[in-house]
């Protein structure tokens, strides 16, 4: 098997292994009639195709030895075992089965380099590329790349956050210096683990509240409404110029653009085959996925989705300070299916040469085990992962020294990793925007180096 993603495929016609994998994944019936396939590449070839990027986020930092760096002869390995992948010589860790079968489309850069280790400070240098010092406002990623990518007055936003986190750094959310108008649409609630019984209701959780008007008030009164509301703002206005006032203007456009609007349909998952949705799993981090997938389909440029933690693992999120190893299993049960059927569905429908696909959290975990079975805080080597968007996948990039302790080979910095991105969409990461203090920013840092390498 190639070792890289091969374009060509979407214009051909599907592999019996395509097709196999539609019918498991449950994405059509009725394959065979070849609807999808001319829909895949008619897809991929539109001239009018607009890229987006998918952020999975992993809040409190995953461990990269027990996912994508793995050290099995070596004591600080722990007892997790490697497992061989789609991509020949290539092996990660026994806890992403499903994701390793799509490894020609994941490049996972396994020396990251990073100089913040408290939760805080490095979900705000890794989300935003800068450092969290001085009166700049840094906007996150998602503000800056939507800005770049999307489209004014769109149906839906340009920038969507589903279930987020935000305890840890509120500002590494927010649009800084680019203005409310960044602001991403939150979708779902990331302030805590849903139990079991709200777990079965996770659809409530990701729909978008107030988009219906009540159903006593006909559309001809709601229209009466708005128009005498846009009356008392426009007075209103008028005499308190500035960004606040223009800002909420610009939300109440939006959001009116979206009730009136079909392209809600994206929030309705049950518009989905059932046997697709149990194949991204049936939560609040697989739903999300499933829900970001139909968004950039819609031509949403940005969308995040947080996976805070799930019912069995200790600590939070991520931050497995103890019991490290059935805490990764219990975690990577529900990432590795949402994680591998979104990329399956992405690309079986012509949209993974034009979504970039990332993996990442704010930091990794040390490669020492300690006394209470866990890994601790590490931001000196570690790993994100980059799939999909025309990058060439199916390969590693960067290496850690034999002990996972330091990076041996090609470290990559957050600023690094955050012109990679941009890089991918065709966004150049020089681009400079007016900050809060009256100069001129750059998307990434003056300093910034894409990965060439890994860039089609």
């Amino acid at each position: 098997m190639s070792t890289h993603h091969n374009s060509d495929r979407n214009t051909s016609t599907l592999s019996r292994r395509d097709c196999l994998r539609l019918a498991a994944a449950g994405i059509a019936g009725s394959t065979m009639s070849g609807w999808l396939e001319q829909l895949a590449a008619d897809t991929a070839t539109h001239v009018n195709r607009r890229r987006s990027v998918i952020l999975l986020w992993m809040s409190g930092g995953p461990s990269q030895i027990d996912t994508f760096d793995v050290k099995p002869n070596h004591v600080n390995g722990g007892p997790l075992k490697p497992i061989e992948t789609s991509v020949p010589g290539m092996q990660i860790c026994e806890t992403l089965p499903k994701l390793a079968r799509m490894m020609e489309h994941v490049v996972p850069v396994r020396s990251m380099s990073t100089k913040e280790g408290d939760h805080s400070r490095a979900t705000f240098h890794l989300r935003t590329g800068y450092r969290p010092q001085g009166p700049v406002h840094y906007p996150s990623l998602g503000s800056l790349l939507s800005k770049e990518l999307g489209i004014e007055n769109s149906k839906l936003p340009n920038f969507v956050s589903i279930a987020p986190f935000r305890n840890f750094s509120p500002a590494a959310y927010g649009p800084g210096f680019l203005g409310p108008q960044r602001s991403p649409l939150i979708v779902g609630e990331g302030g805590r683990v849903l139990s079991p019984d709200e777990n079965a209701t996770y659809k409530q959780s990701l729909k978008v509240r107030n988009l219906k008007a009540s159903e006593s008030v006909a559309a001809s009164q709601a229209d009466r409404r708005l128009a005498l509301l846009s009356d008392f703002d426009s007075e209103f206005r008028n005499s308190h110029p500035g960004v606040p006032t223009g800002s909420h203007e610009t939300a109440y456009s939006q959001a009116v653009r979206m009730m009136r609007s079909s392209a809600v349909k994206a929030f309705e998952l049950d518009e989905e085959d059932d046997t697709l949705r149990e194949s991204y799993g049936k939560n609040q981090f697989g739903q999300g996925c499933l829900l970001a997938r139909r968004l950039v389909e819609r031509g949403v440029p940005f969308v995040e989705v947080s996976l805070n933690g799930v019912q069995g693992s200790q600590g939070f999120g991520w931050d497995t300070h103890s019991n490290n190893f059935d805490s990764v299993k219990t975690l990577t049960s529900v990432l590795d299916p949402a994680w591998a059927t979104l990329l399956e569905d992405l690309h079986l429908r012509g949209l993974l040469d034009s979504t970039v696909v990332v993996w990442m959290g704010e930091f990794g975990r040390t490669p020492r085990i300690n006394g209470s079975s866990g890994r601790d805080h590490w931001a000196q080597a570690w790993t994100t992962a980059m799939c999909g968007g025309g990058l060439k996948g199916g390969q590693f990039y960067g290496e850690t020294t034999p002990d996972g302790m330091r990076v041996e080979d090609r470290p990559v910095s957050a600023a690094d990793l955050l012109a990679t991105i941009c890089s991918a969409v065709g966004v150049d990461p020089m681009t400079q925007n007016m900050s809060n203090v009256g100069r001129p920013i750059r998307i990434a840092d003056p300093n910034a180096k894409p990965i060439t390498e890994i860039l089609a």
